[in-house]
């Protein structure tokens, strides 16, 4: 694993141990970003949510190419620990904030993402079960894009939310999502 592009890339990332946590691939990061690129341009001075966030890798990504903050949250201890690793090893602690526990513990916002990028574990649901929580805590700003990779075998349909693509890489499916407009 690696950090693709922006001020620190091809700098190399810590997996988590075990096999609990499942990082996403270098290349489904990239198309990820890719497809966020030409949506959005720039990340420059963006709020970015990474949930299920694991070894950081897709906050991180977002962080190296512009993003001015990423709030990080993740219950494994053993992904924690990579997670603070690679937050120390890239100099990324001012903008970040690491919430140990679980997506659904998370309470009301104080500032709405921008970005909001998602990777539950696989056949797990567990992305729809969050996005319907966070959407009413108010974690998303009303143009903010939302990112969920599932299985393959997986869609995500959640009430409120527009899906504005879908992209299989590999066995993983890539959904960018909106939210409806009220």
């Amino acid at each position: 694993m690696r950090i693709i592009s922006g001020q620190w890339r091809s700098r190399p990332l810590i997996a988590p141990k075990g096999d609990t946590t499942r990082p996403t691939a270098d290349r489904t990061r990239e198309t990820l970003f890719s497809m966020l690129t030409s949506r959005l341009g720039s990340f420059e001075d963006l709020r970015v949510l990474d949930l299920f966030a694991g070894s950081g890798a897709l906050g991180l990504e977002a962080l190296s190419r512009g993003a001015a903050h990423c709030t990080f949250v993740e219950q494994d201890a053993l992904a924690l620990d990579a997670l603070a690793a690679n937050i120390h090893k890239l100099g990324a602690k001012d903008q970040s904030d690491v919430r140990k526990s679980s997506v659904l513990s998370l309470g009301t916002a104080i500032k709405p993402a921008d970005i909001v990028l998602m990777d539950p574990p696989y056949l797990s649901g567990a992305g729809a079960v969050a996005l319907d929580k966070l959407v009413r805590f108010g974690w998303f700003a009303p143009s903010a894009w939302i990112s969920v990779e599932t299985s393959i075998k997986e869609d995500v349909e959640v009430k409120g939310f527009t899906i504005d693509t879908v992209r299989n890489v590999g066995k993983a499916k890539l959904t960018l999502l909106r939210p409806a407009a009220v």
